[in-house]
């Protein structure tokens, strides 16, 4: 798994890929939390098209990367969501928090 995030003028965009599970959460949210606290973004988008798996560690990251950005005053947004990780999101409610793009 990776994260590869890119970004100027306060937005943000964090491409994820490979599976996103309990082992391999903390190392995501380590590398967002870094690109987060550098970039301060007013958006910031997961790019989720490389997620090969998701479970409810994912939740938890993007339910994380939510409440961190909105401290910012900024805003969340997902792209590219593969079809599992949709359905894992969209069972907790995330959409309705996040918009999906």
């Amino acid at each position: 798994m990776a994260v590869m995030c890119t970004g100027r003028d306060r937005v943000l965009r964090a491409e994820v890929s490979g599976e996103v599970d309990h082992h391999g959460a903390r190392e995501i949210m380590g590398e967002l939390e870094r690109g987060i606290d550098a970039a301060l973004p007013r958006l910031l988008t997961l790019d989720l098209g490389g997620v090969t798996f998701m479970d409810s560690s994912g939740i938890a990251v993007v339910l994380r990367a939510y409440r961190r950005v909105g401290e910012l005053g900024g805003r969340l947004r997902l792209c590219n969501v593969p079809t599992q990780a949709g359905k894992v999101l969209r069972a907790a409610g995330v959409d309705r928090l996040v918009p999906f793009e």
